[in-house]
Parts: C-alpha cells; sequence; structure tokens
C-alpha cells in the first residue's frame, strides 16, 4: 500500500479561512489559506507546510483536528501551497517556501494581525522535511520547528536507492510515471490525479534526488549540500521538535535519529519523540493514545516558544 501524504480527516470548513496569494511564478498562483478564531492582533503564527515527497499535496491537507487545537490556543494558521516537482524543480520550490515566509512577515501584521517576532513552521513528511530547510534558509530565523516524519538527508540510500518496500508493490513504468504528471507549473493537487504513480516510480528507482532536484547525486554530491538540513545545522539553529514513528516505511526512522544527533552535537535545544510502532502518518487518528499524547506534547512545545 503506498501511503505518502497524511490527509487527515475533518479538514477545515471554508467559511473558516481567507485565501490569499502570496506569489506569482511564470503565472502560477501560489496560494495560501489563513485560518484564525478572532481579531486579536499580533498573534503568533504556525506556518503549515503539506507533505507529499514535495510531488503530491495541498494546503488543504491541514488536518482539521490538529488545526482546531491550534486555533484554540490563540495561534493563527496559514498552510501554503507550494510549486510541485517533477514540473518544478527543488531549488525553485525552496524559494517558494522561503517566499512563503517573507511574505508572512511583512504582510501578515497588517492582512491578518500576526507578530512577525512569533513565527514556528511546521510540516508533515515532505513538509517536516521543507520545516527542517526553514532552520537555516529563512532569515530571521522561526522561533520554533515542528518536523513531522521529516527527514535531514535527501540523497542518503533510502532516497538514492531502489527502496526494497516499494520495490514489492507493482512496477511503475517510466511512461506511466511521466504521463502522470505534466509540464506546466502546478502549485497544490488537490486531485484526483495520479501523480503517486510518478512517486512510486522514484522510490522504486531509486530517483527521487534526480527527478526532483534535477542533479545527479552521484555526480554532483557537494551540489546537495545546500538542500539536506543535516549539513546545514549550527548553534544559531532554531529550537527543534521532532516527531517519528518507528515502523514508518516510507521515511526511515532513522532520518529522525541522525537529525536529532546533530542538533545535539550543535547544542541546539531539541525534543526527539519516538512512537513505538508508529507508520509514516501516526497521528492521522487523533483517537490514538500514541497520536493524542504525541500532539500534547507538540503545543506544549509551542506554548513554549511562541508566548
Amino acid at each position: 500500500m503506498l501511503f505518502v501524504l497524511p490527509l487527515l480527516a475533518g479538514a477545515a470548513t471554508p467559511e473558516s479561512k481567507t485565501t490569499y496569494t502570496y506569489k506569482t511564478a511564470g503565472g502560477c498562483a501560489i496560494q495560501a489559506d489563513v485560518y484564525r478564531t478572532s481579531s486579536a492582533s499580533r498573534s503568533p503564527a504556525v506556518l503549515w507546510i503539506h507533505g507529499g515527497a514535495l510531488i503530491m499535496g495541498h494546503r488543504g491537507g491541514i488536518p482539521g483536528a490538529q488545526l482546531s487545537r491550534y486555533l484554540e490556543a490563540g495561534f493563527t494558521v496559514v498552510s501554503i501551497d507550494y510549486r510541485l516537482a517533477p514540473e518544478t524543480k527543488l531549488p525553485e520550490i525552496l524559494e517558494d517556501v522561503t517566499d512563503a515566509y517573507g511574505w508572512l512577515r511583512e504582510k501578515g501584521p497588517d492582512l491578518f494581525g500576526i507578530d512577525p517576532s512569533r513565527i514556528a513552521v511546521v510540516g508533515h513528511s515532505a513538509g517536516g522535511y521543507l520545516t527542517l530547510v526553514s532552520g537555516y534558509r529563512f532569515h530571521p530565523r522561526p522561533r520554533a520547528l515542528v518536523s513531522f516524519y521529516g527527514y535531514g538527508d535527501i540523497v542518503g540510500d533510502w532516497y538514492s536507492r531502489p527502496d526494497p518496500f516499494y520495490s514489492r508493490q507493482p512496477a511503475v513504468s517510466k511512461d506511466a510515471a511521466f504521463a502522470s504528471v505534466g509540464t506546466k507549473a502546478i502549485s497544490g493537487a488537490p486531485g484526483p490525479n495520479d501523480r503517486d504513480r510518478f512517486y512510486l516510480y522514484c522510490r522504486q528507482q531509486g530517483l527521487w534526488p534526480n527527478l526532483v532536484a534535477g542533479l545527479d547525486p552521484r555526480e554532483q554530491p557537494k551540489a546537495f549540500d545546500a538542500f539536506c538540513p543535516l549539513r546545514n545545522v549550527t548553534r544559531d539553529y532554531p529550537p527543534a521538535m521532532l516527531l517519528h514513528g518507528d515502523q514508518d516505511t516510507d521515511v526511515p526512522f532513522t532520518q529522525s535519529e541522525l537529525m536529532a544527533k546533530e542538533l545535539e552535537r550543535n547544542g541546539v535545544e531539541h525534543e526527539f519523540v519516538r512512537i513505538p510502532g508508529g507508520g509514516h502518518g501516526f497521528d492521522r487518528d487523533m483517537s490514538d493514545p500514541r497520536a493524542a499524547d504525541a500532539f500534547h506534547r507538540v503545543m506544549a512545545f509551542l506554548e513554549t516558544h511562541l508566548r
């Protein structure tokens, strides 16, 4: 079974949000949904980044139960789209996310009353990867980062070699993979679509870095330095929380282990939450005590760093 993106039940209703276009690139409008519970000004903000291997997903995938918790705590939540691969390559995707943060800091105070000095970045899966990237690409640094089953190394064997788990699934041909995507830039892919076939092809062939970044890690290994959070942690990195199930078959649990060790080595404040028996998207069911306890810790972490 292919499971990449934690599309949780209970997404927020359209009536509770305001949508903005934070950037237009090559004719592609890139949007953000802003959720608020009051008109109070100077509220802390959560910049939420969806997952989907940078190939799938959209800003509307924010989990409804988790969104409600953020709002109940008085946070403004800004859920963003970004251009997707392979139509857009990784450097431009990172530019989009960085530009979203710049737009939030510059326009957010007047448009929806946030405090630009109190922003946390939260993401799931590939959104967790982008969250970890934000720790060294965003300036000024966010107050805190929360990465749900994210990753710090995009050229390890797990992504640059055929994956045993996905290789057990029916093979996707190159033609079928490329037929499931296009050539024109898109931001957000709410579906229905077949873009998961392109992802499955990438994992079965070990070509995600090549087809998403547009670079070959075997021929240009140093070119990936700027794209790997694991290689960019310094003591100035923001406080970070890492959450990961130890039975994750999509993003290896070791990815968060390695990131936690690097944070420790650099003296960065962090929390590493291991979910025993948890798989990818362990937080899909917030009635699961493991998910509920983990999210309680997320809220405590955000309260500490945003208040």
